[in-house]
């Protein structure tokens, strides 16, 4: 089989030849966590035609943004506990939160640095 041609590393300024697209010096690091062993469960039909649609019927609004005052159409749901792999916590109901995207992206940065201490 033949090799792929050298190209230089897709980090800015970097004119280091290589196959993978990135040199060993400007390779991402990051690596999902623990999350991607049961990332997967949000594509099952519990989530994607049971759990999702019906907390966004229920609480349509998000509900970070209703404690302000602020009515902000919800787009995803979020767990409020993170369930860490644990299924009865994924499919908790009450577990279960409506949020904006802004909100949710905040919530999940501010998790991670936590869990990251």
């Amino acid at each position: 089989m033949a090799l792929k041609p050298m190209r230089p590393c897709k980090h800015p300024g970097c004119a280091a030849l290589t196959r993978e697209g990135w040199c060993p010096a400007h390779k991402p690091r990051y690596v999902r966590g623990d999350s991607g062993e049961y990332h997967g469960w949000y594509s099952l039909p519990v989530w994607t035609e049971d759990l999702r649609p019906g907390q966004l019927l229920a609480e349509p609004f998000c509900r970070e943004c209703a404690k302000n005052g602020v009515r902000t159409r919800a787009a995803v749901v979020d767990h409020v506990e993170p369930f860490r792999g644990d299924w009865a916590k994924f499919t908790d109901r009450g577990n279960l939160q409506s949020l904006c995207k802004r909100c949710h992206d905040r919530k999940t940065a501010l998790e991670q640095r936590q869990g990251r201490r």
